[in-house]
């Protein structure tokens, strides 16, 4: 079974950047082979990581709710799961997927069904699943694999970002999801804010050259090694996954 990871956090936190790092840091230091899920609907994860989505769950999902069974012999089970694989979109040394938009008013109960036993399928297939997701983890309860094995929400210092911490904490408490270690990034911050039942799994300092990166749409590959915000990423998950890793 693969590790998974999944990082969330408001618009802003910094926590697509942050996901992108531990992908950059899971095939550079460790030569894994990594599952990223793009489960943001702002579905800003691929270009962070210089890979432009091919397609998303969304459209596959939403062609598959509408479809009507035919005589051709292939399932609608078969034509889902083709479409999926036809919307991975392969780079070097990883794999993205992109989730897209939440579903319409109209049922995907069904769809949901098949895309969960899909992705639970495809994910034994790597070393770790690296899930950005959206504060509210919509796509992390309903429609990935519910078994996580590190949660990390990344936010900021200051009264707003502990509020949303808080409330993304009382969120998993009530989501079906099995999450191993749940625990605080502290984006943007020197030293770590403690705060009552919620772990810090470690703090990133700010780093002016990944604003840089992002304005003048450069890659997560395009940040020196030894910068202040990857050189403390890299030190969060050698710590973090040293025990997993054994």
């Amino acid at each position: 079974m693969p590790i998974t990871i999944a990082v969330s956090g408001k618009g802003g936190s910094g926590k697509t950047s942050l996901a992108a790092m531990i992908i950059r840091f899971l095939l550079q230091r460790r030569g894994k082979t990594v599952l990223a899920v793009d489960a943001d609907p702002n579905s800003c994860l691929g270009l962070t990581m210089g890979t432009p989505p091919h397609g998303t769950i969304a459209e596959i999902r939403e062609q598959a709710r509408a479809k009507s069974p035919d005589n051709t012999g292939v399932s609608r089970v078969q034509s889902f799961e083709y479409g999926i694989q036809q919307a991975i979109t392969e780079a070097k040394g990883f794999d993205l997927l992109t989730m897209g938009r939440p579903e319409g008013p109209s049922c995907y109960c069904a769809a949901n069904n098949l895309l969960r036993q899909f992705l639970n399928k495809l994910s034994s297939s790597y070393d770790f699943v690296v899930i950005d997701n959206e504060a509210g983890m919509e796509h992390l309860s309903r429609r990935t694999t519910n078994n996580v094995d590190f949660l990390c929400i990344v936010t900021e210092p200051n009264p707003l970002g502990i509020a949303t911490a808080k409330r993304i904490f009382d969120l998993v408490k009530e989501l079906p999801i099995s999450a191993k270690k749940i625990g605080i990034i502290w984006n943007r911050a020197e030293s770590a804010k403690d705060l009552d039942g919620i772990d810090t799994i470690g703090c990133v300092p700010f780093d002016k050259t990944v604003l840089d990166a992002s304005m003048q749409g450069k890659t997560i590959f395009d940040l020196k090694e030894d910068g202040p915000a990857f050189s403390a990423m890299q030190k969060i998950f050698e710590r973090l996954l040293s025990p997993a890793s054994k």
